[in-house]
C-alpha cells in the first residue's frame, strides 16, 4: 500500500523531502519504473518549492497523477485537471490549507516532521487511484 511506502521513504533514512517521498513511494507501490533522473524531478518541490508555498506533498502526489492518467500531454487529457483540481479540494478540506508555511505551522514537529501532512497527502491519492481503478 502507497502509505506504507511513504512511512518507508519519509524518514531519517532516506532523508527525502515531502515530494521526494511522495514521488519514491508511488513509484515502488504503483510499479511506474521511474529512473534516478526521473525521481529527481520532485527535489525542488520540497518545503512547498524552497519557498514555503504549495505543498512538496500536494505536488507530488499531482505529479504521480499526472504519470497515470496523461499519455503524453496535459492538455490532451481532461481527466488530469478534474483529478488535480479533486486532489486539492479533498487536500485542502482534511488539512485545512494548501500552503506550506499553515501547514508546518498546524501540524509539524522537530521530531516526526511533516509526518502528519505526507501520510494524509499518501492516503488521498491512494483513494483518488483506487476509485479510478487505473492499477489492478
Amino acid at each position: 500500500m502507497l502509505l506504507d511506502a511513504v512511512k518507508k521513504y519519509y524518514n531519517k533514512d532516506y532523508d527525502l523531502n515531502c515530494a521526494e517521498a511522495i514521488l519514491y513511494a508511488a513509484n515502488e507501490t504503483y510499479k511506474l519504473n521511474l529512473d534516478k533522473n526521473a525521481l529527481k524531478t520532485m527535489a525542488a518541490f520540497g518545503g512547498g518549492m524552497a519557498i514555503e508555498e504549495t505543498c512538496g506533498a500536494l505536488t507530488g502526489a499531482l505529479a504521480v497523477l499526472g504519470i497515470l492518467f496523461v499519455k503524453d500531454k496535459a492538455h490532451e487529457s481532461d481527466r488530469i485537471k478534474e483529478l488535480a483540481k479533486e486532489f486539492f479540494k479533498r487536500f485542502q478540506s482534511k488539512l485545512s490549507t494548501d500552503n506550506c508555511k499553515k501547514l508546518k505551522e498546524l501540524y509539524r514537529n522537530d521530531e516526526e516532521r511533516c509526518s502528519y501532512i505526507v501520510f494524509n497527502a499518501a492516503e488521498i491519492l491512494n483513494e483518488m487511484i483506487l476509485e479510478e481503478n487505473c492499477i489492478n
